[in-house]
């Protein structure tokens, strides 16, 4: 079995064509990449100041958007104190007003013990006026 070495093969002038043909490409890739890289090209200082621009710009969003947030975060923490003093001042006005009641029971339960006390001596002395009037009936009849 024997191999047709002219199939598929290229001949010299073509394929030396061909290698020429990829080398140059190459070099003019290299060249081309070379040239965009020199940092006073108008088109690459166009970018840098492009990039610069978005750079300084994203960075005043963030700066803004943090000092929104410690804005939010500060009137949050002011609502929360304020809200605290409020329990507080409502705690306070309710032990003084439990502390009131407190002290008119005690007050009304010390006028109920005087009043009963008087209560019970009057009822003692019309006891004795009782008892003396008997006392004094019996000895007038003897």
């Amino acid at each position: 079995m024997t191999r047709d070495r002219t199939k598929g093969s290229f001949k010299g002038a073509d394929w030396n064509d061909r290698l020429s043909t990829a080398t140059n490409a190459k070099r003019a890739v290299l060249e081309k990449f070379k040239a965009g890289n020199a940092p006073d090209d108008p088109a690459v200082v166009e970018r840098r100041a492009a990039r610069m621009a978005a750079s300084i710009a994203r960075e005043a969003r963030i700066a803004e958007r943090n000092a929104a947030r410690a804005a939010r975060a500060a009137e949050v923490e002011a609502a929360r104190v304020i809200e605290e003093a409020k329990l507080e001042v409502e705690k306070r006005a309710q032990e003084a007003e439990n502390a009131r009641l407190a002290e008119e029971e005690r007050l009304a339960a010390a006028a109920r013990e005087v009043e009963e006390a008087v209560k019970a001596e009057e009822l003692k002395a019309k006891q004795k006026a009782a008892r003396d009037l008997r006392y004094a009936k019996r000895k007038g009849r003897s």
